[in-house]
């Protein structure tokens, strides 16, 4: 290792102070919050998760964010409007049935955009008490089905949170999440602690791995004991029940028959906000007068 020593000052040999550039331009030099390279070491792995934690916890505190509904489903769930414009441009065969297929889904998207708002206008995010909001939507953050229950927040005039991942495919946020509270993790275990420790429901669309995740992440620690039993809505009781046989688990000896009192089933957002209710969900909604 070679160590570069100090040069003549400005002023000429006869300066007294040496030239300290090479010194100050080190990275060592920068304070650890400045030095990128330093907080990416494996060996900052520990620290890292623990700024993920705590800036969402603090800025959603900042917020007044006290609970939270999640809502999850696929990204990949279109808009009517988007559905609209496959329908529209369909030319074959092939391209009318896929059309088909995309309106059908979007009804789910309606669905989610109609809970989200029905939520967010009865359930205490328009309506805080001593600035703390209860039951407010949050998401994944992005597209799809989560930008459907973000966008009935938005259509609400509330707040609403999105959870975003950094994937290798960017995932983009979507344009209903209050800016302020769109976040981005790099680690899911953190992202999915985020999710799970405010939440009073979860209510989950038709999706795909991403979705189960969750789905299967809140049950296993609502029936383990490790999380406060909350309530569990699976929509669309057809796609549930044909993506996963409930009873077979049962009739294998995997799940207990009591374990499905953990779930229930809901085809309409008037349905979902009911189950909630039902179930022990406390409501704030804003005084009619």
């Amino acid at each position: 290792m070679t160590h570069d020593h100090p040069t003549v000052g400005a002023g000429g040999a006869d300066d007294p102070s040496p030239n300290n550039a090479a010194q100050k331009r080190s990275h060592s030099y920068l304070l650890p919050v400045e030095d990128e390279a330093f907080l990416l070491r494996d060996e900052m792995r520990d620290i890292r998760f623990a700024l993920e934690y705590s800036k969402a916890e603090l800025l959603l505190r900042d917020w007044g964010i006290r609970s939270t509904i999640i809502v999850f489903g696929s990204a990949r769930t279109p808009s009517p409007e988007q559905a609209a414009v496959a329908e529209r441009a369909a030319q074959t065969d092939e391209d009318r049935r896929q059309a088909a297929k995309l309106v059908r889904q979007s009804a789910y998207y309606q669905a989610a955009r109609d809970f989200g708002r029905m939520v967010s206008e009865q359930g205490g995010a328009k309506a805080p008490q001593h600035r703390w909001r209860d039951n407010v939507i949050a998401t994944g953050g992005g597209g799809g089905i989560m930008e459907a229950a973000n966008r009935g927040a938005h259509d609400a005039g509330v707040p609403s949170v999105g959870f975003n991942i950094t994937l290798p495919t960017e995932q983009e946020p979507n344009a209903y999440t209050t800016p302020e509270l769109t976040f981005r993790f790099h680690y899911f275990a953190m992202r999915k602690m985020h999710l799970a420790m405010r939440a009073n429901a979860l209510v989950v669309f038709p999706g795909g791995f991403g979705t189960m995740d969750e789905l299967f992440e809140i049950l296993t620690l609502t029936q383990t004991g490790k999380a406060p039993k909350v309530p569990i809505v699976l929509f669309g009781e057809s796609y549930w029940r044909r993506l996963i046989n409930f009873d077979a688990l049962i009739e294998e000896d995997m799940i207990s028959q009591a374990d499905l009192t953990l779930l229930d089933f809901a085809d309409t957002a008037e349905a979902a906000w009911n189950v909630l209710l039902r179930r022990g969900l406390r409501a704030h909604a804003p005084d009619s007068n």
